[in-house]
C-alpha cells in the first residue's frame, strides 16, 4: 500500500528541493513536480516527491484525522 501524506514546505532549496516538514520529521524533497510551491505551503508528498499543492486547512482536517488513527505522518516515510 502506498500512502502519500501533507507536508509542510519549511525551506526552498537549490533547485527543484525543498526541506519539509512532516510530523515533526524532517526531510529534502523534490518540488519538480510542483515548481511553484513556496515556503509555507502544504504539499502532499510521496517517497520524496511533492505530488501537489494543498489547502493549508485540508492539510490539518487531514493531519487530525491520521493523528485519531494513531498514525504518525513522519512514520510513512515522506
Amino acid at each position: 500500500m502506498c500512502l502519500a501524506i501533507p507536508a509542510l514546505v519549511v525551506k526552498r532549496l537549490e533547485g527543484d528541493e525543498a526541506l519539509i516538514d512532516a510530523g515533526g520529521v524532517r526531510k529534502r524533497i523534490s518540488l519538480a513536480l510542483v515548481p511553484e510551491t513556496v515556503e509555507g505551503d502544504y504539499v502532499i508528498v510521496h517517497v520524496g516527491y511533492a505530488l501537489s499543492r494543498l489547502d493549508a486547512a485540508e492539510a490539518e482536517r487531514t493531519l487530525t484525522l491520521f493523528a485519531q488513527a494513531g498514525v504518525e505522518a513522519g512514520e510513512q516515510g515522506a
